[in-house]
């Protein structure tokens, strides 16, 4: 197949690109490589990509309607999948014009190449995010999530809504993907995992936020693949059926996580077993937009597409940590 990535320089972006192109496929990647966080981590994560057979890579916003059809213009593809955004929560409370700009324009206009191109499938990510300050768990994609409290919540909700409409009004086969806290070598900068390793590698002090009482459901980025796969390879009928999420249209939504809710201690105590050293613990207030737990209940996906992670925390982690080491020469 032939498949169009969107924030193919991203963490999980080039970590599929990869799993795709082991498998045969062509890769169209596109990223605006922006300044979010380190652009030097994001060119090292295309430059393993560049130079392999069946790799294309396309500098592009796609909230730039223009641009990007100028850009997408020359190739061909058939099927999408739309991984790029503005990610973070707190980052929305001080910057919450990127997210409208990125997360709804910049949806729309895929959508929009989508049904233009006719593309067999439209692969999206959403977040384990829109399940707000749910009280039930595990979070299930039955469940309401009506009350996010993030503006970055708020615009992937806003996403699956948008995607539910143009399954109805297009026939535009989609899938949407809420993820639950990924990790993982190449990882991002601004994520938990990143900050305490370095911070406890470099023997500073970590802020450890709602004083300890936090729970994750981590999930390993090779698992996310797997699912992210799984679906591209798996589009909706258009039968009529209910689809997982609730739709009659040709549209599902997933949850992909680890289905189990790790302690954010434990996570910190493998931090330190692999690091060689003891964290200065900082216990701290909960942050606006944070959540205390998530929880994904996987039983849709596990049904329709036969997906199951394999991979915990404390095999998870020391790669990441392993990972961390070498790529900042610290081995």
């Amino acid at each position: 197949m032939k498949i169009l990535v969107t924030g193919v320089a991203g963490f999980i972006g080039s970590t599929l690109a990869h799993r795709l192109l082991d498998r045969g496929d062509t890769v169209i990647g596109i990223d605006n490589i922006n300044d979010y966080y380190s652009v030097q981590l994001k060119q090292d994560r295309l430059a393993r990509l560049t130079g392999r057979e069946g790799f294309t890579f396309l500098k592009v916003d796609f909230a730039d309607h223009d641009a990007l059809e100028r850009a997408l213009a020359p190739v061909d593809f058939d099927r999408i999948v739309h991984l790029g955004a503005q990610a973070g929560v707190r980052y929305s409370i001080e910057h919450p014009r990127a997210y409208v700009q990125s997360n709804l324009v910049g949806h729309l206009n895929m959508m929009e190449v989508a049904r233009h191109r006719r593309s067999a499938h439209f692969v999206y990510a959403s977040s384990s995010s829109v399940y707000g300050s749910n009280k039930k768990a595990p979070f299930s994609v039955d469940d309401r999530v009506d009350h996010p409290i993030s503006l970055y919540a708020a615009t992937k909700k806003a996403d699956e809504l948008m995607s539910e409409t143009y399954a109805h009004l297009y026939r535009l086969p989609q899938t949407g993907l809420r993820f639950f806290t990924v990790y993982g070598p190449w990882g991002r900068p601004d994520m938990a995992m990143w900050i305490f390793t370095k911070a406890i590698l470099e023997g500073r002090p970590i802020d450890v936020f709602n004083y300890g009482k936090m729970q994750r459901d981590f999930t390993y980025v090779d698992d996310i693949v797997t699912g992210v796969v799984a679906c591209l390879d798996n589009p909706p009928a258009d039968n009529g059926s209910e689809k997982a999420g609730g739709s009659f249209g040709p549209h599902a939504i997933y949850n992909i996580g680890n289905h189990r809710s790790e302690e954010l201690g434990h996570m910190i105590d493998l931090i330190e077993a692999a690091c060689g050293k003891k964290a200065q613990r900082n216990l701290m207030p909960i942050q606006d937009g944070d959540v205390p737990a998530t929880f994904a209940d996987i039983d849709a996906i596990q049904r329709d597409l036969g997906f199951m992670p394999t991979t915990t925390i404390d095999d998870g982690v020391p790669r990441f940590v392993e990972w961390y080491k070498s790529y900042h020469g610290l081995n």
